[in-house]
């Protein structure tokens, strides 16, 4: 894994951690960025992570680009020894998979899809050899996902999973992008899920909603009133299937101020995860039990 630097103008510095996205790459994603931040470095004006990448904004009156990159070249030889755990949060997040919405969505733009002639969850199932569609739901549902980083619109999460990488779903975005994806649709592109936090345009295959909001600028939903955006770098989500009634009255709980996620505390570490991902897996989503 090596590190890949560039400027971005007089103000940036690129800094790609690795050129796919892995657990490893975002923990030292994450220390680095951590490291600017808690140093306080005179000049840095902004720290803006990614899954497995960062840019940092400074001011080059206060401080030389070449300083800068030195002091991250710096930061990145100390992250070799950083600690590799994370105190953070398991979310379960309800998801009624094969909804009429998206499905109403999706028909209208199949000529933009690589098979116009199925669903995007039937795509997502034949391409990753899945029988069935139930098979694939399952799939997506069961294992645990990372949020590796929150934004490109505000308070959308994109989530990897947390398998073998060869048990990873793959499947490629639109051929071309929609002009409207549902408030709260389940999307998925590349190695990522995500949940759309507004209603707009749109690349990602659609599998569901939840009837879960994500991201309130009014803060008027009753677990949004501390921040409007619910999800941060380093939750994990366990995706839970439920049906139309189920979905119904979760809405309706949201409504009544009365609907509050299932989310407990935990200390996720990369070392013991990767020493046994099903056993690790295992015993993170019992803590939901």
């Amino acid at each position: 894994m090596k590190t890949r630097y560039s400027y971005g103008g007089d103000e940036h510095i690129f800094v790609e951690v690795d050129e796919e996205m892995s657990l490893e790459a975002f923990f030292k994603s994450l220390y680095m960025t951590n490291s600017v931040r808690d140093a306080k470095m005179d000049g840095v004006t902004e720290i803006c992570p990614a899954n497995a990448s960062f840019q940092i904004k400074y001011n080059p009156d206060v401080i030389a680009p070449e300083d800068m990159l030195a002091c991250l070249q710096d930061i990145e030889k100390q992250a070799v020894n950083a600690d590799r755990s994370l105190d953070t949060r398991i979310i379960e997040i309800p998801v009624f998979y094969q909804d009429p919405w998206t499905h109403e969505t999706l028909m209208r733009f199949r000529e933009r899809h690589q098979d116009p002639n199925v669903t995007d969850i039937e795509y997502a199932a034949r391409i990753n050899s899945y029988d069935t569609v139930e098979d694939f739901i399952e799939a997506h549902s069961a294992s645990p996902w990372f949020v590796s980083m929150v934004g490109f619109v505000a308070g959308l999460p994109f989530m990897y999973q947390m398998v073998h990488r060869s048990k990873q779903i793959e499947v490629p975005k639109y051929l071309s992008p929609r002009t409207d994806t549902p408030k709260l649709t389940v999307g998925y592109g590349g190695c990522f899920s995500c949940i759309y936090s507004v209603r707009g345009a749109g690349g990602y295959q659609m599998f569901g909603v939840t009837p879960m909001p994500i991201y309130d600028p009014n803060q008027e939903t009753s677990y949004l009133k501390d921040f409007m955006a619910f999800f941060r770098p380093g939750d994990i989500v366990k995706f839970v299937p439920i049906d139309r009634e189920t979905y119904d009255r979760n809405v309706a709980e949201v409504e009544a101020g009365t609907y509050e996620p299932k989310i407990r505390p935990v200390t996720f570490s990369l070392d013991e995860f990767e020493k046994d991902i099903d056993g690790y897996n295992k015993k993170l989503l019992e803590v939901l039990q």
